[in-house]
């Protein structure tokens, strides 16, 4: 891998690292309702776990789809549904008092699983993997999967703290409702580009 293809895989890993998707969108809540330490399972599931998943795709499972496309159109319903439940149970979530008693963060296998239903998960992994190892060797899969561990946790965790920062505001129950309800919603909105590709 040249010099120049690394600084622009860090710079992909980045900019679809730290823009809204549903890792991120998810991570606020959780920085909201349960703060940024009890938040720290979540964030470690999808670091490693993406990482996992980027090694996977580049070293052939994305033949699979290839095959059987039929196993792609399976993950899409299952990443619709489950993102659909997420949405849910984010617009649901109890008022931050309640939160210790009622409410749980997402675990790291939680978080870790997830991945392989979060379409933006998928579409960053294929294009990570297509667009920045063109001789697809297992070394450049490496480096791609290193360079967006590095990157991601940073990332995940500004959205945390976010989160945390905003839960002062959401002292109100009333507030804190509206901005779950609004996270769930673009939680929703995130679907879009799964629903109704170009």
């Amino acid at each position: 891998m040249t010099y120049d293809i690394l600084l622009a895989l860090i710079a992909f890993a980045f900019v679809s690292s730290i823009t809204p998707g549903p890792n991120n969108l998810m991570l606020m809540a959780s920085g909201a309702n349960f703060g940024f330490r009890r938040s720290i399972p979540h964030m470690l599931g999808i670091g490693l776990g993406f990482t996992f998943m980027v090694l996977l795709v580049g070293t052939g499972l994305v033949q699979l789809f290839d095959r059987y496309p039929v196993s792609y159109a399976i993950l899409k319903i299952a990443s619709v549904v489950y993102l659909l439940y997420l949405a849910w149970k984010i617009a649901h979530a109890a008022p931050a008092k309640d939160a210790d008693a009622t409410g749980t963060p997402m675990t790291f296998l939680q978080a870790a699983a997830f991945q392989w239903v979060n379409p933006k998960a998928w579409a960053m992994a294929l294009t990570a993997t297509t667009a920045y190892t063109p001789d697809q060797t297992l070394y450049a899969i490496c480096i791609v999967a290193l360079v967006f561990g590095a990157v991601n946790l940073p990332s995940v965790s500004t959205w945390t703290l976010l989160g945390q920062q905003m839960a002062r505001i959401l002292t109100n129950p009333r507030r804190l409702v509206v901005f779950n309800w609004t996270m769930a919603v673009l939680l929703v909105a995130s679907l879009y580009p799964v629903l109704w590709p170009n």
